[in-house]
């Protein structure tokens, strides 16, 4: 009885790992950067960053967007962080978009700055970092997230 233990055990444990494995994406998520950025201002008065964010699923099979945990970097400083928890769809071998809101940080001395430069169009450098969570066949699996674009909010 020991003996078929000291078998069963070790091939269980590779056969799990082995359909772990094989069932997440074969590729990653590929973010393909942030589009229809608006600044606006929430019900309290804080300004709140909304874009559509576009990513390509080179997968053959469908999976689903679970999280997005992503910091916003605007000219080299943490402006915002975006934390969402989806159930979203995504179709197999196609681009898709997910709509996001992210609460600005702004310091008090560089808010007027800020807002004078959003006003007059000014180009910034935004970096986003991060993560994305999909959900392949009930796994949780993590995509990183980096990206880099100068923007110009009108």
């Amino acid at each position: 009885m020991i003996q078929k233990r000291k078998i069963f055990l070790p091939a269980l444990i590779l056969h799990l790992g082995w359909m772990t494995m094989s069932c997440g994406p074969k590729e990653p998520v590929v973010f393909k950067g942030v589009k229809n950025i608006t600044v606006d201002m929430s019900t309290d008065g804080k300004p709140l960053l909304k874009g559509d964010v576009y990513f390509y699923n080179p997968n053959k099979g469908k999976i689903k967007l679970k999280d997005i945990d992503v910091v916003v970097l605007v000219d080299g400083e943490r402006s915002a962080e975006v934390k969402q928890t989806l159930d979203f769809p995504v179709p197999a071998q196609s681009d898709f978009s997910v709509p996001i809101t992210a609460r600005l940080t702004l310091k008090e001395n560089g808010l007027l700055n800020t807002v004078l430069g959003l006003l007059g169009g000014k180009k910034y450098d935004v970096t986003f970092t991060g993560y994305i969570r999909l959900g392949v066949h009930g796994i949780g699996i993590k995509v990183p997230v980096s990206q880099k674009q100068e923007i110009k909010l009108r």
